[in-house]
């Protein structure tokens, strides 16, 4: 069976995206000093090309079907809060594409006191990716795990704060006869910023990040250790702009001489302006080098998204989002460059209830053979809470 390239950006778009467009507000069950909020989520889909192939796409209705199971915990210093997400995706016309995801995921944040604050998180994922898979037709099958926290000293409203993180991931590969196992690692990192005030709703910003990356296979050429400095600022003006905005440098040394070590101008912007209560526009660009595979060393990636969110009655919520990418794949002659857009409709038919009306375009054009692709889903979505 033809191999085909993996993506390693999987994550580095995903957080770029809401995971809903809800419009509902859940309520709660008290249980014994915890409030427990279940939802669930139901959509039916089109998908024109389900494993974004340039050639002989496969569409497909897809039924998706996705409780949600949260227990949280406050008082006045502290909050807890523990998320369950099983995911069932249902491929009507290629039944090897379905799966089942599972999403654990806890936080906590304590203040000790007003310089003395901690905030904590761990996350399991485990899902299939039907697209940019390894083995074509065949999805890939992953599991994340990952442990942080933020140490942060220093008041709210002090001339000067500190933040102090760690984190530790691991990525692995469920498939079977040794694929993908060249990409299973152990991503451990290191942050700090010092935030210094510089007006009363804005502070200058000085950020070093540190992530190293270790590759189980023995004398992986992708295992490297990266380094990032970074200065901006972020500022909450009025209550119609906000914003956090970081440029700086980032270099990448690679263990093996076989592989160049490389660097990169990084940065990381994200902008708010809501010129009414109900209407919000949105700015999101991210340059930095993402993992490298099937034989890039790294990957130079950048992305940039516009979006729009806008109430025109109390019950009726539009979406739209655009979206470009650049992404240059070192030791490859290749470039992809990616077009995403998104539109939606949502009614609220009840505070519990909410229906949304989406569309998705995706248009990837490579200069490297066979991963161009064109991408349409349409889509209605049903999302219930009590």
């Amino acid at each position: 069976m033809p191999l085909k390239s993996h993506c390693p950006l999987a994550l580095f778009l995903a957080s770029l995206y809401p995971a809903s467009a809800w419009s509902i507000v859940p309520q709660s069950i008290d249980i014994y000093g915890f409030q427990f909020i279940p939802t669930f989520g139901v959509s039916e889909s089109y998908d024109d090309n389900i494993r974004e192939v340039e050639h002989n796409a496969q569409s497909s209705m897809v039924t998706k079907i996705a409780p949600s199971f949260e227990l949280k915990a406050e008082d006045r210093n502290s909050a807890t809060r523990l998320v369950f997400q099983p995911t069932r995706y249902i491929y009507h016309s290629e039944s090897d594409a379905s799966s089942t995801s599972e999403r654990v995921r806890a936080d906590s944040i304590m203040e000790f006191t007003d310089r003395h604050r901690l905030k904590l998180e761990a996350e399991y994922h485990k899902f299939e990716r039907t697209t940019s898979t390894a083995v074509e037709g065949v999805n890939d099958k992953l599991n994340n795990k990952r442990v942080g926290g933020i140490y942060t000293y220093g008041a709210r409203s002090a001339a000067n704060q500190i933040d102090i993180g760690a984190n530790y991931a691991q990525l692995r590969y469920d498939n079977g006869d040794g694929i993908n196992d060249d990409k299973e690692r152990n991503t451990t990192g290191f942050t700090t910023t010092w935030y210094h005030r510089i007006g009363s709703k804005t502070r200058g910003l000085l950020e070093y990040d540190h992530t190293r990356f270790d590759y189980l296979e023995s004398n992986s050429p992708r295992s490297s250790k990266s380094d990032a400095v970074l200065a901006g600022a972020e500022w909450d003006l009025t209550a119609r702009t906000t914003g956090k905005v970081r440029i700086g440098y980032e270099r990448k040394n690679f263990d093996e001489s076989t592989s160049s070590d490389l660097s990169n101008p990084t940065w990381q912007i994200d902008l708010q302006y809501k010129p009414r209560t109900y209407s919000t526009f949105t700015f999101l660009a991210r340059q930095a080098l993402a993992e490298g595979d099937d034989g890039s060393d790294a990957v130079k990636a950048t992305f940039t998204q516009v979006g729009w969110r806008h109430g025109w009655t109390e019950r009726i919520t539009t979406v739209a989002q655009a979206g470009y990418g650049r992404y240059v794949y070192e030791g490859q002659n290749r470039t992809d460059n990616l077009q995403d857009y998104n539109l939606s409709v949502i009614y609220q038919m009840r505070r519990w209830m909410d229906i949304e009306l989406g569309y998705r375009f995706r248009d990837n054009n490579s200069d490297a053979e066979n991963e161009s692709f064109l991408r349409n889903v349409f889509q209605l979505s049903f999302n219930i809470s009590l």
